[in-house]
C-alpha cells in the first residue's frame, strides 16, 4: 500500500505515464493526497485577497488562514484541483473517489488558537490562529473500506475542526498522517524536482537521522517534505521518498528508488 502527495505545482504537469502507474497499483491500495497552494494565491489575488505568509521560530514558512482565505482555499482545494485530479483518473479507467478530508471525518485537526511567528522586525509575535489546525486523527477504517473496494480515494488538505469548521492543514503533513494510520509500506511525495538537492546535486538517500539534521539548511517547500517524510517514518512508514512528476513512470521509478532521495531508517 502506497500514499502519493501530488504537489500543487505539479498538478498540471505530471507525466501522462503517471496515470498507468497509479493503474498498475491500483490493487496493492493506493491513496492519493494533493496540494495547491500556488493556485489558492493566484485565486485570493484575483478575488482582491492578499495572500498573507507567515514563519514560526523553527523556520518553518506557512500561509496565514483568515476566514476568507479559508473559503478560496475550500473552493479551490476540494473543487478544481481536487475534482481535476479525479477526471485524468476517471477518463483512463481508473475508480477515483474525490473527498476533502473534512468528510466523513478523513482528517480532524485541533484549531490553532495562538501562532507564534517572527515579525517583520525578527521578534517573536503571538497571533490569532486563524483557521489553520494540526491533525489530530485520520479515518483509516474509512479509508481502507474505499480501498478494499477498489476505489482510489483522492483527497484533499482539509480537516475537521473540533467545532466543526473546516481548518487548512500542510498538505505533506496530511500525507505523511494518512500513510502512518492506514500502514503504507511507502509515502511519494511527488513535485517538481528529483529530490533533494544539495549543492546542486541530488542527495539520493538518507537516514530518519539524517534528514532530522538536514531539515533546517533546506528551503521553505523542501523543508516541509522533509519534516513530513520524518513524521512519516516515526508512525511506522517504511520508506519516505521525493520523486519528479515530470519523469516518465515517476511512480513506479521512486518505488525502484531510482533518481529520487529515499528516508528510511537505514
Amino acid at each position: 500500500m502506497i500514499t502519493i502527495k501530488i504537489g500543487g505545482s505539479i498538478v498540471d504537469g505530471l507525466h501522462p505515464t503517471f496515470v498507468s502507474d497509479i493503474a498498475s497499483l491500483r490493487q496493492d491500495g493506493v491513496v492519493i493526497v494533493h496540494g495547491g497552494g500556488k493556485e489558492v494565491t493566484k485565486v485570493c489575488s484575483q478575488m482582491g485577497i492578499q495572500p498573507r505568509f507567515v514563519t514560526s521560530p523553527s523556520g518553518i514558512r506557512s500561509r496565514y488562514t483568515d476566514a476568507d482565505t479559508m473559503s478560496v482555499f475550500a473552493m479551490v482545494m476540494a473543487g478544481r484541483i481536487n475534482q481535476g485530479i479525479v477526471q485524468m483518473l476517471q477518463k483512463n479507467g481508473i475508480p477515483a473517489v474525490g473527498l476533502a478530508g473534512a468528510d466523513a471525518r478523513i482528517l480532524e485537526a485541533a484549531r490553532k488558537k495562538r501562532l507564534l511567528i517572527i515579525n517583520d522586525k525578527g521578534r517573536k509575535q503571538a497571533i490569532d490562529g486563524g483557521y489553520t489546525g494540526k491533525i489530530t486523527s485520520v479515518n483509516h477504517v474509512f479509508l481502507k473500506r474505499l480501498l478494499d473496494d477498489g476505489f482510489i480515494p483522492v483527497i484533499s488538505p482539509i480537516a475537521l475542526s473540533e467545532e466543526h469548521e473546516p481548518l487548512n492543514v500542510d498538505g505533506d503533513r496530511a500525507a505523511a498522517n494518512v500513510a502512518g494510520a492506514i500502514k503504507s509500506d511507502s509515502v511519494i511525495f511527488v513535485t517538481d524536482v528529483d529530490g533533494l538537492l544539495m549543492d546542486d546535486s541530488l542527495v539520493p538517500r538518507l537516514t530518519l537521522q539524517e534528514a532530522r539534521d538536514v531539515r533546517s539548511r533546506v528551503g521553505p517547500g523542501m523543508e516541509k517534505k522533509i519534516l513530513a517524510s520524518t513524521e512519516a517514518l516515526e508512525m511506522g512508514v517504511k520508506h519516505a521518498i521525493i520523486a519528479c512528476g515530470q519523469r516518465s513512470n515517476p511512480i513506479t521509478r521512486a518505488i525502484m528508488q531510482e533518481n529520487c532521495t529515499v528516508i528510511d531508517d537505514g
